[in-house]
């Protein structure tokens, strides 16, 4: 039975409307991402480097610990979007018409909004454990011991006999997409809508509501996600401090352009 908690999370999120967009709306969401990087372009690279640097430090950690290495950026992809509060932030002061800067990205990561610290415990603990569960998967189905990278790559990416690296893949994916999800206008309505309008549970089925009504646009925006971060990666990380800012001012489009009302 639906407990109060619950219930009222369901009130939460039938106070917002769904807008119905166009297959193609995601590519309107990274025109709009690109204009807001530019019109801020010191704090939004600022966070895009370290974002960037932190998944340096992740290839640091990770280059002889094959487990770690491969569950560890797919974890990141899970953690990102907590990571992008304060590009949000940006964004919005831009749509109110105000001069965002490093003191807009300071205000949004304040500890003072539990909603948002919740919600960035909850997505350590899922990329924790995809992390956990990629290591032991890999570890007990490889058919030969697999001790770094190196062994990873040899043994299951470019292993012609063996499906394992496809079904790595494929269970990667089917745990991260309830995650994301969760995610596609949760966090940035958390960061727009102040405590006692909005909890967590009601972000979050307000973001599932808008995953199944329209599962074809978010489907493509989940690609771009994945496609424009994987070129950010294959850039020695470098790509990843235009990337990310860019991709994360345009979820907060996806956010406003998705939802139609907020909560009085």
């Amino acid at each position: 039975m639906p407990n109060r908690y619950s219930e009222q999370a369901l009130r939460e999120s039938r106070a917002f409307g769904v807008r119905s967009i166009p297959v193609l709306r995601p590519l309107g969401w990274l025109s709009r991402g690109w204009r807001d990087l530019w019109r801020a372009p010191l704090a939004s690279l600022g966070q895009g480097l370290a974002m960037a640097l932190f998944g340096a430090l992740l290839f640091a950690l990770a280059r002889e610990r094959f487990w770690l290495l491969a569950g560890a950026f797919s974890g990141f992809l899970i953690v990102a979007p907590i990571l992008a509060t304060g590009l949000y932030a940006i964004s919005r002061e831009l749509d109110r018409g105000g001069r965002p800067g490093w003191h807009t990205v300071r205000d949004a990561w304040r500890p003072r909004d539990g909603r948002l610290i919740v919600f960035g415990v909850l997505l350590a603990f899922a990329g924790t454990g995809w992390v956990l569960c990629s290591a032991a998967f890999v570890t007990g189905f490889a058919a030969d011991p697999i001790h770094n990278p190196r062994d990873f790559l040899l043994k299951v990416v470019l292993n012609d006999d063996s499906r394992l690296f496809e079904t790595w893949l494929m269970l990667g994916a089917v745990l991260a997409a309830p995650v994301f999800a969760s995610t596609v206008v949760a966090i940035p309505a958390l960061v727009d809508l102040p405590p006692g309008r909005l909890g967590v549970l009601g972000a979050v089925f307000t973001s599932w509501r808008v995953v199944l009504e329209h599962p074809a646009p978010i489907a493509l925006w989940a690609a771009l996600l994945i496609a424009l971060t994987l070129v950010g990666m294959a850039t020695t990380l470098l790509g990843l401090v235009l990337i990310l800012p860019w991709l994360g001012h345009a979820s907060w489009h996806a956010y406003r352009d998705l939802v139609t009302r907020r909560p009085d």
